[in-house]
Order: C-alpha cells, then structure tokens, then sequence
C-alpha cells in the first residue's frame, strides 16, 4: 500500500498534522496507524474527568468518526509499526502489512515508564497513559481500599486529587524532597504539598520505593528502603514516559531522549518528520542550547502546524511559546514559558488565598510563569515571556498592578 503521508501515532499530535494537511489543501492520500483501536482523542483528561467519571469517553474524542471518512484520511487502527525502511521510504507492521510513503510523520508520544523492582507486574499496578490504563482503575474502584501513588508529578497529583474526591485513602510517594520539582520551584512545589495534605492525601517526600508487595496475583502494599511497608490494593505509578521510536533508531537515528528534529521536524532520516512528545528539539524558551522533549498539547499542536505547512510548500519554523495546564481539586494551574534554569522566583499575591502566580527570572529576564486560579497574569505574561522582559521585581511582586503594565514601570 502506498500513500503520500503515512502518519504514525493517532494521538494529538498525529490527529492534529492530518486534520491540518487538508486544511491546509493538501489534495494527497494520506493514512494513520495507531497502535489503540480508539480513534484519536485527548489524553489530558484521562487522569481528570474521565477517571472521575464525570464525562463518557465519547466526549474526549478529537473528531467525530465522519471526519475522518469526510476528510479522505485512511484509518489503521490497531497496528504497531515495528520497521522503517528510510531509504525505500517503506515501514512494516507488526501484523505483517507494508505501507510505501512519501513522506512519514513519525506521532508515536511514549510508553509510561515502569518500575523495575520486584513486583512491578503485579495486578493493581497500574499506569495513566491510555484508555485501557484507566477503564482498567475504574473497574478496580469499587472494591479499592487504599491507593498508592508513585511520583509527586502532575500525573500522580492529578490521579491523587481524583482519587481523593473518590473517597480513596490515597498515599503519594516522592523520592525527591518536593513535589513537582522537576518543573517547578519550591513555592509551587509546598503550596501543593498543603492543599494536597488539607485533602487528606499522605504525601511522604523524599522517599524511595524497594518492591512491590503481592500475595502471588495482585498487589497489596509497597515496601520502601527503609523497611516500611505500606497497605495497598491500587499502585499508580507515574514517573515519566519513554519516547517510543525504536523504529526509528533501528532504522538509523541516533537515540536517546527521543528523536532530534529541526525547527521544521525534520529528522536525519529523508522525508522522515517527527513531532510531539517524541520530538527533540532546540527551543529558544529553554534556558541553554540542549535540546527538550515538551510533553503537552500545544507543543503537539503547534508541531504539526509546522509539518502541515512543510509538506504544501510552506516553511514557517516552530517557535511557539510552550504552555501546559493542570486541574486538580478545585485549582487550576496554567503555566506559560520553560523555567528551566531559573535563577530567581518572585510569588505574586498570596498562596493562602488560592490565587496567586510564581515568575521565573534569568538574570533578570522572565523565563516563565505558574499561575494558580490566576488566569489574568496567565494571559497577559505570555507577552513578557516572548520578549525576554527585564521588570522592575518590586513592581513585577505587586499583585495589585497588571503584568501588562509593567513596561511603563521599566
């Protein structure tokens, strides 16, 4: 089977590139492959919403199933590319099938990372990364006593707070000595570790995992490396994901933390693209020249806005400003800009009234900001994170004067 652009992973990242193509007039045949038999929809609230029961999965879905009939993209659901042939521009299926493309936009995200200890296979240990992750949690709710949860990231707190509200005694397992502290600074990291603990979720820092305890079947409890063990019938584990693109790698990339692309996804391989949280790249928003995986939806979106105007002749380089979000309890986290390598914090208003935001500076200059229930300085910082802005820090603490106006105080 041949087509014009084969597109793998039926993920955002990949839904958004086909739907853009013939957006953007891309007259071409064109073909997905993904690995679950769902058609594409959104992974964010699968730890959210979906978990809580509040929405059907039908909800989450990206497009109707007519759209993707409508707009002439072949749909292979079900299938795992295992090979990439670059040079006869040709990949293989696990089920035997061959496709010929023109050009190939590899939209495969990642696999959740596993524990490697003793017990990692048990029953009850799960992780949140697809549909089937979660369907499999909510048939286990009801006769759930005691939650674990494995990584104080926004994954593991998402789940926590869900769980939580659920009713669930929920236990969250840090091994560094705050949560979030890979992508945030500590006054975001403690203000979560309160509102977590006024909810009733044990959070234990600095702690690290030995095994998983079982009874032979299913998990019940998780012993630490001080000797502890603590009762549980439902293990989440979410401790980051690994890039899927073996094939790729197999087929000539160099590996590592993911696949590097250029800032029009191009990897090495010809006519070979990559986009999304597989996708290595140089961002201009990270402090330092070593390239980034962004794991979010605008870093999805935005890349396969790159790809789709590439292959109809139009060059537009990425240079988006990165932003994420997350929703837990009754907060509503919105972050704009990569903090990494932040040298100063300043925390406009107060935590204790639940609306407030941290900004990261770099030698004086905004690197990025958290904005908790505080979506005005969300909006209006994007502007001082693109340009780099030096502020005045004593006006930039004033919670009271409007981001936006900070230029006249310069």
């Amino acid at each position: 089977m041949r087509k014009d652009v084969v597109i793998v992973g039926a993920g955002h990242a990949g839904a958004q590139a086909a739907g853009l193509l013939r957006q953007q007039g891309f007259q071409g045949s064109i073909a997905m492959i993904g690995e679950e038999r769902e058609l594409p929809y959104e992974r964010p609230p699968l730890s959210k919403d979906y978990l809580a029961g509040e929405k059907t999965f039908e909800h989450f879905l990206l497009r109707p199933a007519s759209f993707w009939n409508d707009k002439h993209i072949d749909m292979h659901l079900g299938q795992r590319v295992v090979a990439v042939d670059a040079g006869a521009h040709r990949l293989s299926t696990a089920s035997g099938e061959t496709f010929e493309y023109g050009s190939l936009v590899w939209a495969t995200g990642g696999a959740p990372r596993r524990l490697s200890c003793q017990g990692h296979d048990l029953c009850g240990v799960h992780s949140v990364r697809n549909r089937a992750d979660v369907d499999h949690m909510i048939a286990e709710l009801p006769t759930t006593q005691r939650v674990v949860v494995i990584g104080g990231g926004y994954i593991g707190l998402e789940a926590a707070a869900v769980l939580s509200k659920l009713g669930k005694p929920v236990t969250v397992l840090e091994a560094l000595d705050r949560v979030l502290a890979r992508v945030a600074g500590e006054p975001l990291s403690r203000f979560y570790e309160a509102e977590h603990r006024a909810h009733g979720v044990d959070v234990r820092l600095g702690v690290v995992v030995d095994h998983i305890v079982g009874d032979g079947e299913k998990v019940t409890g998780v012993a630490l490396q001080d000797g502890s063990v603590l009762p549980a019938d439902m293990v989440i584990v979410g401790i980051g994901i690994v890039p899927a693109v073996q094939p790729l790698v197999e087929a000539g990339l160099p590996g590592g933390n993911g696949v590097l692309v250029d800032e029009y996804c191009r990897t090495q391989l010809p006519d070979v693209f990559a986009i999304g949280d597989c996708a290595a790249h140089v961002n201009r928003y990270c402090a330092g020249d070593a390239p980034i995986r962004l794991e979010s939806v605008q870093n999805a979106n935005d890349q396969a806005k790159v790809v789709a105007k590439f292959l109809v002749g139009q060059e537009d380089a990425y240079d988006a400003v990165p932003w994420f979000w997350s929703d837990q309890y009754d907060l509503k986290l919105q972050t704009v800009g990569l903090s990494t390598g932040y040298d100063q914090t300043v925390v406009r208003g107060d935590p204790a009234s639940r609306s407030f935001s941290v900004v990261y500076l770099k030698q004086g200059r905004v690197l990025a900001l958290d904005c908790v229930n505080l979506v005005r300085d969300y909006v209006q910082g994007k502007a001082l994170v693109k340009s780099g802005f030096v502020p005045d820090i004593a006006a930039l603490a004033d919670a009271a004067m409007p981001l936006k106006t900070l230029a006249a105080v310069a």
